[in-house]
């Protein structure tokens, strides 16, 4: 099946945040396939090097990646400031990284509640925070903040992932009001039950498929490049009149209840 080129898309720098695995690597596939100037970030050393070969491979400009933990606003913004340092101004960032931990309501401590936002929902502003200078001074950019429809739904034991989650709406909300003069965009993207490699591993079974199924107005398990190809649209200049917007690719699961 053939997809929309976009030329604006072209020669840009693109930074993604958790891009070694999941939806987010195959964000990292897609804007390098369309041209872009990649930049990544993982938890581990040499955790992009197989999707910096694999992008190679493909012929496209290999990506560029560091690790760090996204948690530490400060060494994280500092990355951030090497990325844009090396390959130019950040035009495009893609705040991606986060991790659906089930979690009982009882077993929460105050401890890891902050752990939960921080690493699901505050390296959100923090990278904005740092990238939006230069993408002002460059002419304007796009950032796409990575939700969960989970939240919309009342999923249990994710309290503080679907905490973080509604929170990143908030924040896309009053950063596309701030950053507009600037001619910054700022939307959310709200993927569904998304057919990753750690679900298949940890919560994917024949019984779980029918019940996503079952739930959703489109009979189709969703992967992950459903939801690069709706990033790489509010990436490009394609959707500039598009800012402070909740979009969600899910299949309509946020119109049932059935999974309770």
């Amino acid at each position: 099946m053939a997809y929309a080129t976009y030329p604006s898309l072209r020669d840009r720098v693109v930074f993604v945040s958790g891009g070694s695995s999941g939806i987010g690597a195959e964000v990292v596939r897609a804007f390098a396939a369309q041209g872009a100037r990649v930049a990544f970030c993982g938890t581990k050393p040499d955790g992009g090097a197989p999707l910096i070969d694999e992008v190679a491979s493909a012929g496209h400009a290999p990506p560029w990646y560091r690790a760090c933990d996204v948690r530490d606003a400060r060494a994280y913004q500092a990355l951030l400031a090497q990325a844009g340092a090396e390959l130019g101004p950040i035009r495009v960032l893609v705040n991606n990284a986060g991790r659906d931990d089930r979690h009982a309501m009882e077993d929460v401590t105050p401890e890891s509640w902050d752990d939960r936002l921080a690493l699901n929902l505050k390296h959100y502003f923090f990278a904005i925070q740092a990238v939006a200078p230069g993408m002002a001074a460059a002419g304007g950019g796009a950032v796409v903040n990575m939700g969960s429809v989970s939240w919309m739904r009342g999923r249990p034991n994710l309290v503080g992932y679907t905490t973080a989650k509604a929170g990143i709406l908030g924040l896309t909300r009053t950063l596309a009001r701030e950053l507009g003069p600037r001619n910054i965009r700022v939307n959310a993207l709200v993927p569904g039950a998304i057919v990753t490699e750690r679900q298949t591993a940890l919560h994917r079974d024949p019984a779980a498929d029918r019940q996503f199924l079952d739930a959703q107005c489109l009979k189709i398990r969703l992967d992950p490049g459903h939801v690069a190809r709706a990033t790489l649209f509010l990436a490009a200049d394609d959707s500039d009149g598009m800012t402070g917007q909740h979009v969600l690719v899910d299949a309509g699961i946020a119109q049932t209840s059935v999974l309770g």
